[in-house]
């Protein structure tokens, strides 16, 4: 009868476990007993190891003992802090840290020197350790979606970086070791609070999309037109009464695009000055021509 019964409370036991929350792959990695380096995927590139979405509030220690991964996905958790053992993952090449509630980085980020491309959108980040530009193999990076109002001058040292996303941030201006960073070809900077736009932009000479959308900038500075390599240049959502004679002279700009993601000049919702309104309606080639007339005028 005991047996009968002990034999009943491990089934009604089982069905329990069967129908209650799934547990994390990593923690039914560590209860079953497995090594931590079974949740490793080696793929054709990297050896990666995804913790996305665990609802994870701190990260497991095993995670520092993982010294073989490259690519980690940290993102979309509710991480507050990430200790200094980061710095142990020195193979790193790809690191998400996004959507999480990180206020700050460990400046051991710094030990990362293969990282080649860094996440940490949307976050709680104020600011940004001097010690990332010892990452000088970075080519990605993006902030975006955070509250940080300035970058270390130590930035400019990021001679390898080609694409920064700095959207939705408290830039009242663009920071100055942006200007130095010429592998940039993409540049996002929308949705601060900047009001102009330095002279020295024209030092992005590998720039292609430039975006400046949803801030307070009065007028778009002459030497933006020396970028030649602008294909995309979006300034929509500003108070620009006005454009610069020398605009004609980006030719990579095909025409005037209404959808973000159109590549193109995009000068909708400004208080632009008559006749320009007019102007940009009838297209790219005919502001061009105005624009290129109005100089010679001139």
């Amino acid at each position: 009868m005991g047996t009968e019964h002990s034999k009943n409370e491990e089934q009604r036991s089982m069905v329990f476990l069967r129908k209650g929350p799934k547990l994390p792959a990593w923690e039914d990695a560590l209860l079953a007993g497995k090594e931590p380096k079974s949740l490793l995927k080696r793929g054709l590139r990297y050896v990666s190891l995804s913790l996305i979405m665990k609802g994870m509030t701190s990260t497991p220690d095993f995670l520092w003992g993982l010294h073989e991964v490259q690519k980690l996905n940290l993102s979309r958790n509710q991480l507050v802090v990430i200790p200094p053992s980061l710095g142990k993952l020195d193979r790193l090449v790809v690191l998400n840290l996004g959507g999480n509630c990180l206020k700050c980085l460990p400046k051991e980020i710094g030990l990362l020197r293969n990282l080649k491309v860094l996440f940490v959108n949307m976050n709680c980040l104020k600011e940004v350790p001097a010690e990332l530009s010892l990452c000088r193999k970075l080519e990605v990076l993006s902030l975006s979606h955070n509250c940080i109002s300035q970058l270390p001058l130590s930035f400019t040292d990021l001679t390898s970086l080609r694409k920064l996303n700095l959207s939705n941030n408290r830039f009242v201006q663009i920071p100055l070791c942006i200007f130095a960073l010429r592998s940039l070809d993409f540049l996002h900077l929308g949705s601060n609070k900047l009001e102009n736009i330095a002279e020295s932009i024209q030092y992005l000479v590998n720039l292609q999309i430039f975006i400046v959308e949803n801030n307070n900038i009065r007028s778009l500075p002459r030497s933006l037109c020396y970028i030649s390599t602008l294909e995309l240049l979006n300034a929509d959502y500003n108070a620009i009464q006005t454009l610069p004679d020398d605009l004609y002279l980006l030719r990579r700009l095909r025409r005037i695009a209404w959808n973000p993601m159109d590549k193109g000049l995009h000068i909708a919702h400004n208080p632009l000055a008559r006749p320009l309104p007019e102007v940009v309606e009838g297209g790219l080639d005919v502001l061009f021509s105005y624009l290129r007339d109005k100089k010679e005028h001139n």
